[in-house]
C-alpha cells in the first residue's frame, strides 16, 4: 500500500495559502483605489516571499551592536 507524501501535502497547502493572500491584498488595494501596474505588484510578492524565507533564519535574529 503506497504511503501519503506528507512533505507534498504540505507545500501544496502552503501555496494555496499564499495564493490567497495574494488574492486578499490585490483586492485589498483594488478597494483602496490605488493605481499600481500589475509587474510591480508581482516584483513586491516574489521579494515579500523571499523575505518570508531569510525572516525565519538564525541570521535575523542577530542584532548589530557594533553601531552603538
Amino acid at each position: 500500500m503506497a504511503r501519503p507524501n506528507f512533505k507534498y501535502e504540505k507545500r501544496q497547502k502552503e501555496l494555496a495559502k499564499q495564493k490567497k493572500a495574494e488574492e486578499k491584498r490585490l483586492r485589498k488595494l483594488e478597494k483602496r483605489g490605488d493605481a499600481t501596474d500589475e509587474t510591480s505588484t508581482e516584483e513586491t510578492s516574489e521579494e515579500s516571499s523571499a523575505e518570508q524565507v531569510v525572516e525565519g533564519s538564525p541570521e535575523s535574529t542577530i542584532t548589530d551592536t557594533t553601531s552603538e
